[in-house]
């Protein structure tokens, strides 16, 4: 058992099977085919958790079900819910969910990166971080955050 950790014995679930895209994504500017909830959870679903050796898909951080895309105003939304309500990591699982956006997605793309409503105690502190530009910038130039950040991201560009 690992010791210090908020959630120490996470719920881990099944992974869902991977579909068949018709079209791979692109982060190509001027891709013909739109962008849709499937394509964005594929590219997020393999972020490993900052604690523990699981996916965000495993510990059902993030779903296909809490991302929203409108491709026609080049606008994507992703909702995560943290495993328990005082997790201390929910800021740097939702910087690796904007950092793997931001290096996926065209530049058109504005992303907003979220926590569920009413499933973390700080939910509208971490909210405003995690979407203010500025903020994200500057967590980015800390040597320490962004080595975390590229670990947790690791596997997804494998």
């Amino acid at each position: 058992m690992v010791s210090g950790l908020i959630n120490a014995n996470p719920v881990v679930y099944e992974r869902k099977e991977r579909r068949v895209r018709t079209a791979p994504f692109s982060a190509d500017e001027y891709a013909v085919e739109p962008i849709d909830q499937q394509e964005i959870f594929d590219h997020i679903r393999d972020i490993k958790d900052p604690e523990h050796p699981y996916s965000l898909e495993e510990l059902k951080v993030v779903t296909e079900d809490a991302i929203e895309v409108d491709d026609k105003h080049s606008h994507v939304r992703v909702t995560f819910t943290p495993t328990v309500e005082h997790c201390s990591m929910a800021t740097v699982i939702g910087l690796c969910l904007r950092v793997k956006l931001m290096r996926s997605l065209p530049s058109r793309y504005k992303v907003d990166i979220r926590i569920a409503p009413g499933t973390h105690a700080t939910e509208a502190a971490v909210n405003k971080q995690l979407n203010d530009k500025e903020r994200v910038a500057a967590a980015l130039e800390n040597p320490n955050l962004l080595d975390m950040v590229d670990e947790c991201l690791a596997p997804t560009y494998a």
